[in-house]
């Protein structure tokens, strides 16, 4: 038997360790997901019982972006500096103080301020969630440690938008389901508390250590990330912008455009985020074992671009569409987010991180807003589901885009200042 010495490295965590961590902190992101996908299912209601427009569904979401855009700079800053234990739990309460706030007001105004706070601390908490995965597990099992988290999140998301037929009971008014996002939303707390101990127990059994001195933060930093960070970020603002603000007014029109019942449209809803659940963690696999991320990257924004026009002028069943998209919604983002942490040094994958939320949160402000109003002017109603037509042209538009930044990426990849997105495996040397 060989004794253990001062000087010997200490075995780090076991592979069950790490996927713990990993699954205690995802259940955050079940709670903040749940909690800002409680909207869609009652919007109707929304606007039946309290007198809501379009606009002001539209503006509820938009409140959670603005607040996004003006913490996710310093929420990356906290993050780097402070560590992911203490800025998970921050934030996290965060959130569950926005859902319990939603659930008890049925003022506008007060509304807004709950979303606005949630705002506050969803986003950061996913920077900070983020940050501490690329952590875990770069260089091992990243894309698909990501996938699984994604999958976790957006459970959040097909138990809101599924939430009129296992919790019926609670739709006899609008708070009933407001409620009950309150009630998750605490694990937007509790789940960053257990993921401290975890990683405090991991850091005296293990001797994880810090990870080295984040560097000092400059604002000119902003303007030295490479090339292929900012196709990244491009096309994570336009593919973000076509897929959540539709969420956000899904199940209203499949309701009124499809003449859908409230639980057949959030069952429908649920499709995509159901595909990417499945799908997420098995193409994050694939992306470890392959690479090829720009290639996959291009893949999802093709599919993603034709879905809403077959949708508003309903060239195929409504299932088609919505199949597509999700498998766009699996193959972009478990792609997507880890590749950032091979093209930024990991001091500042917080604030990369962060800058790259910022701006897609920028993007899903205006575009939830624009389509509320949009939906308004035009008339959109179960009486005029035409009214919904320009409002699916925009978000077409979106997916050109999305499918032209990802060439683009691509094309920087393959060039002298690449960083090897498309050869970069599980295990090289160069991922660790």
């Amino acid at each position: 038997m060989t004794a253990t010495t001062a000087d010997t490295p200490r075995r780090g965590p076991s592979p069950a360790y790490r996927w713990l961590v990993l699954i205690v902190i995802s259940l955050a992101m079940f709670g903040n997901y749940y909690i800002y996908d409680s909207i869609a299912p009652i919007a109707d209601m929304l606007k039946a019982d309290l007198g809501f427009t379009d606009e002001n569904i539209g503006s509820l979401y938009t409140a959670y972006s603005i607040a996004a855009v003006i913490v996710l700079i310093l929420g990356g800053i906290f993050v780097d500096r402070y560590g992911t234990v203490k800025t998970t739990i921050v934030f996290g309460g965060l959130c569950t103080v926005a859902g319990v706030i939603n659930a008890v007001t049925d003022n506008f105004t007060v509304m807004m301020a709950a979303r606005f706070v949630l705002g506050l601390g969803a986003e950061p908490l996913i920077v900070a969630i983020t940050t501490a995965l690329a952590k875990w597990f770069k260089g091992r099992e990243l894309s698909f440690a990501f996938g699984i988290n994604l999958t976790i999140a957006r459970l959040g998301s097909v138990a809101a938008d599924w939430s009129p037929t296992w919790a019926k009971f609670a739709y006899e008014s609008w708070q009933g389901p407001l409620m009950i996002a309150a009630a998750l939303g605490t694990l937007c707390l509790i789940a960053p508390m257990g993921y401290g101990a975890l990683e405090v127990h991991a850091n005296r059994k293990y001797g994880l250590g810090q990870g080295g001195e984040t560097d000092k933060f400059v604002w000119g930093d902003l303007f030295r990330f490479s090339r292929s960070f900012w196709w990244v970020v491009l096309l994570c603002v336009t593919f973000y912008s076509a897929i959540f603000p539709f969420r956000s007014f899904a199940i209203k029109y499949f309701i009124e455009g499809w003449e859908m019942t409230r639980e057949a449209a959030g069952q429908m809803n649920s499709v995509s985020q159901i595909a990417a659940m499945i799908f997420t963690p098995m193409l994050g696999l694939l992306a470890d074992k392959v690479g090829k991320r720009s290639h996959l990257m291009i893949l999802g924004a093709f599919l993603l671009m034709p879905v809403y026009l077959m949708m508003a002028y309903q060239l195929l069943p409504l299932g088609v569409p919505v199949a597509m998209m999700g498998i766009a919604f699996s193959l972009i983002p478990a792609i997507m987010w880890p590749s950032v942490a091979y093209i930024v040094d990991e001091k500042r994958l917080g604030t990369a991180y962060s800058v790259m939320t910022l701006i897609q949160q920028v993007g899903v402000a205006g575009m939830n807003w624009l389509i509320g109003k949009v939906n308004d002017v035009q008339g959109a109603s179960p009486a005029n589901p035409d009214g919904y037509i320009m409002g699916m042209w925009i978000f077409s538009v979106l997916g050109f885009l999305a499918l032209f930044f990802a060439v683009m990426l691509r094309r920087t990849e393959a060039g002298p200042d690449g960083h090897g997105l498309d050869d970069i495996k599980a295990g090289d040397a160069d991922a660790a």
